[in-house]
């Protein structure tokens, strides 16, 4: 069932895209931008003019609908612009990379404690492992302070990487658009490129609520670059894992585990301390590791399409095709469309318009 008035909606961007004369990606970009920036800063700007700060502790839970914008515009895009289909959406699982998704899960577990070391040897920050200081910011004033289990920071390892699991499909709603779509549209040849242009673009839809103070609520613009930076390097490391496994899920649970384990512990370590724009996740210091990381994705030629038995990632092959039949053996769901197999790698094709006809499950 079509939501009430999308197919309006989508006619009209494909009426206002086709006035420019450019081709199927750029219009279907274009409009991809078009409804993950509108949705997502309506949303938030509505919640924001109603009284509800960043500080708040039902904020993340009002803010979230804006959240599953991508993933709304990539939906919008694919069925009713270009109306390419879902066949290299990277909407199925592909066991076969297990590792990859555990190496998504677990990264912040190596991420944090490298942050916590340079913290300490460059006297930028002192964590707090009884986490005292972190539950006095956060218990109301004049309330004791509960006490804590012996061992406590083994049991949020377990905690916060088992919510990473239930968190993925929340994640979901911003890597289908991010790195379901538009990683792999733009500058799709050029992988690194891609994923720069990408991490930019997704720092800056995050621009209403940054400078509200969401993630560094003492310096907003300064922190609206340091989590820019911080963006591409993710959008590196998100779009390798997309394009190992062929699947957006391995970048959903990635994008989980950064958001829980990585800043919910570097939250839990360095809250009521000193210099948080250091010091977060997403902060300077977390360039080290992520930086070394995306380095050596990009050194060994990581960020590139891979036959990884999913739907194509970066670098694929671009057809076009007339036929509406779907060829034989190249595995492609029910809801994907007409594709075409050239040289192993299955790509949605592009119709003239009106000849597909795609309906998604």
């Amino acid at each position: 069932m079509e939501p009430a008035g999308a197919g309006v909606r989508a006619s009209a961007l494909r009426g206002l895209v086709r006035e420019t004369g450019l081709d199927n990606d750029k219009k279907g970009i274009i409009a991809y931008l078009t409804v993950s920036f509108g949705m997502a800063w309506v949303i938030w700007e509505a919640v924001m003019r109603a009284g509800l700060s960043a500080n708040n502790p039902l904020f993340q839970l009002a803010i979230l609908p804006g959240a599953f914008s991508p993933a709304v515009a990539a939906v919008v895009v694919r069925k009713w612009v270009t109306r390419e289909g879902f066949a290299d959406a990277g909407l199925r699982l592909n066991r076969r990379r297990w590792r990859h998704y555990a190496a998504g899960w677990l990264l912040p577990l190596l991420v944090v404690p490298v942050i916590v070391l340079l913290a300490v040897a460059l006297d930028i920050s002192d964590p707090d492992f009884t986490l005292e200081r972190a539950l006095s910011e956060l218990t109301p004033e004049g309330t004791a302070l509960p006490s804590l289990p012996s061992g406590m920071i083994a049991i949020l390892v377990v905690q916060l990487s088992i919510t990473a699991l239930f968190a993925t499909p929340l994640l979901w709603g911003e890597e289908f658009g991010w790195r379901g779509y538009l990683q792999v549209r733009l500058l799709a040849h050029r992988p690194l490129l891609a994923a720069v242009a990408t991490g930019c673009i997704w720092a800056l839809w995050h621009l209403p609520i940054n400078l509200r103070g969401y993630n560094f609520p003492d310096q907003p613009v300064i922190g609206m670059l340091v989590f820019t930076v911080s963006a591409v390097m993710l959008s590196i490391i998100l779009g390798w894992l997309r394009a190992r496994t062929g699947s957006v899920w391995s970048a959903s649970l990635a994008h989980a585990a950064t958001n829980s384990i990585g800043g919910g512990f570097t939250l839990l370590l360095f809250m009521g301390g000193q210099n948080w724009l250091f010091v977060s996740y997403v902060g300077i210091l977390g360039w080290v590791p992520l930086g070394a990381l995306c380095a050596w994705i990009v050194l060994t030629g990581q960020l590139g399409s891979d036959d990884a038995g999913g739907e194509p990632a970066l670098g694929y092959t671009v057809t076009r095709t007339h036929s509406t039949d779907p060829p034989r053996g190249c595995g492609v769901p029910a809801f994907a469309g007409t594709t075409e197999a050239r040289g192993g790698v299955v790509r949605q094709a592009h119709h003239e318009r009106g000849s597909a006809r795609e309906s998604l499950a």
